[in-house]
């Protein structure tokens, strides 16, 4: 990086000195101006880079589809930035006063965005509108900031355009670097995405607005200088009175969307979990805004994973995928003949709560507390990669395989999982960890527009798909449903729908129920031959192809 000193350059550098009077203006000598310059670029860029990232993460969390909300924020806010640069050639007379502008509106916009978006989501039931509407309006306003530095720079020594550009460029990548390591290891972690965006403005607005007009505070007139010093302050004190009342804004919106008996709510490092429900009374647990345990008919989903996988064949060790809240767990100790039971969930947050709070913990049957189970906080896919290689990079500290049974509790991407844990890679590795005659059950998804029953015509594409992923492992698959509540309880609006299932084996699993295990509630042998039937009779000539990483969407 190229610093003036203050001395005039030689002859055939190519630099032109400032006329005394230009240069008089300065509050600090001209290196120690440039470099306040070029560190109010470093903390800018860092800025913008946490609030792309912010949107991301906050359309991942409330949109879901992490490749879809990335790809429309970045893109969106790429193209705007590229607006924001032309729109900034009309500012460049008087760049300190555009650019102290500049900064107070990209402040106060970037650091109440997570909020703004938010609040739309919980009480208009849309975002993507307004997601679009902040991405591209920050994005303008980022993209008005190189410019104008360009200006600032050159009011201070003009010199060659392209070495003026590699120093400001060198710190605003630099910045850029920062602001993307700062994001997931230390503002999402330490403050949540809502109060990370309210300082990381506040940071914005004192080292793009106040640095540079105290460098530059002879451009403005005095009047221009005070409103301008009022607005930095108003700036300051607005996102101060959000971050104040930024708790009370989320409890509203959670009471908005949930009803007035939340009685847990927190945001972990990788969803925001909400437990609602009285004291003595039906449980309903959201994870990212969305149900994923209806206290009244929960027995219904974890019933029908559990138990035909654990009725033909040895069920002495057990792994189990997601199920972090329990349920499921409490379904596999019922059978008598298991010994262990290796847990993996992504989020350490949710087991803590299935053990903590009380009505939880009651209707899981307590089952994070017996001696029988190892719970691992890691990502099912890395685990399963890990335990396959032995151990080797720390994740799955070798594992406790093979395994008799193997259970993945995991939303299908109909219902907004992850790709990933369908996919045919994540089969495959749970294949490997089989002992001979060991079963894989897996959640497929629900049928939405059921009619007839279990397994009735709908749109089953998610299910075939999940088995294809099941055979092109090489093991043998066979589908089946459980009915869902007949008076719609769970959700508002006509009767809750089936809920789809596979298990699969080396070789084709037979359905049916342990006669030596407490009875399902929700299963007959009857109910589970009816649906597979149905569904046989329902698969595609042509099934569709397995879903990969490496794959499309």
């Amino acid at each position: 990086m190229d610093l003036d000193d203050g001395t005039p350059p030689r002859p055939g550098h190519g630099l032109t000195p400032l006329p005394a009077r230009r240069r008089s203006r300065l509050r600090s000598r001209p290196r120690l101006a440039r470099l306040t310059v070029l560190l109010a670029a470093f903390v800018c860029a860092a800025c913008g880079l946490v609030y792309e990232l912010e949107l991301v993460a906050l359309g991942d969390y409330l949109l879901g589809d992490a490749v879809t909300q990335t790809s429309v924020v970045l893109s969106v806010m790429v193209f705007a930035m590229g607006l924001g640069s032309l729109l900034a050639k009309r500012l460049t007379r008087r760049p300190a006063t555009a650019f102290a502008l500049v900064e107070c509106a990209l402040a106060l916009t970037g650091g109440l965005s997570v909020l703004a978006l938010y609040s739309c989501w919980a009480w208009l039931g849309r975002c993507q509108p307004a997601m679009v509407g902040l991405t591209c309006l920050i994005g303008i306003l980022i993209g008005a900031e190189i410019p104008l530095l360009m200006t600032l720079i050159q009011r201070i020594r003009r010199e060659d355009a392209g070495r003026a550009a590699a120093d400001l460029f060198a710190a605003d990548y630099v910045g850029a670097l920062i602001g993307g390591l700062a994001f997931p290891f230390l503002l999402l972690p330490a403050l949540g995405p809502g109060d990370g965006a309210l300082l990381t403005g506040a940071v914005n607005a004192v080292a793009g607005a106040a640095v540079v007009l105290w460098l530059f505070r002879e451009e403005p007139a005095p009047r221009i200088r005070r409103l301008l010093w009022g607005g930095c302050l108003l700036v300051l004190a607005v996102l101060a009175a959000a971050a104040a009342g930024s708790d009370a804004v989320e409890r509203a919106a959670r009471h908005a969307l949930y009803g007035d008996q939340v009685r847990y709510a927190t945001r972990s490092r990788h969803q925001e979990i909400v437990l609602t429900g009285p004291a003595e009374g039906p449980l309903r647990l959201y994870l990212d805004g969305r149900l994923a345990v209806c206290g009244p008919d929960e027995y219904r989903g974890s019933e029908g994973l559990v138990h035909p996988a654990m009725a033909d064949g040895p069920d002495a060790r057990v792994l189990l995928l997601g199920g972090g809240d329990g349920l499921a767990l409490r379904e596999v100790l019922r059978h008598r003949g298991v010994r262990s039971v290796r847990l993996v969930d992504a989020d350490a947050a949710l087991p803590r709560l299935a053990r903590t709070d009380p009505g939880l913990a009651a209707l899981g049957g307590h089952s994070l507390d017996d001696p029988r189970v190892r719970t691992t906080a890691a990502d099912p896919l890395a685990w399963l990669r890990d335990a396959n290689a032995g151990g080797s990079t720390g994740v799955s500290d070798g594992g406790d395989g093979p395994y008799d049974v193997v259970l993945a509790d995991l939303p299908a991407p109909a219902d907004g999982g992850p790709v990933t844990f369908h996919s045919q890679e994540f089969y495959g590795l749970a294949a490997r960890l089989l002992s001979p005659g060991g079963r894989i059950a897996v959640r497929a998804g629900s049928d939405p527009d059921e009619t007839g029953g279990p397994g009735g015509p709908g749109d089953l594409d998610g299910l075939w798909q999940i088995e294809s992923g099941l055979r092109t492992a090489g093991l043998q698959t066979t589908p089946y449903a459980v009915p869902g509540s007949a008076t719609g309880s769970c959700r508002p609006g006509p009767p809750d729908t089936a809920q789809n299932f596979l298990l699969a084996a080396a070789t084709s699993p037979p359905l049916t129920l342990a006669p030596d295990a407490p009875a399902p509630r929700a299963l007959t042998p009857d109910t589970l031959r009816a649906s597979a039937a149905r569904l046989t009779a329902l698969r595609p000539t042509r099934p569709p192809a397995a879903l990969t990483l490496l794959g499309p969407r």
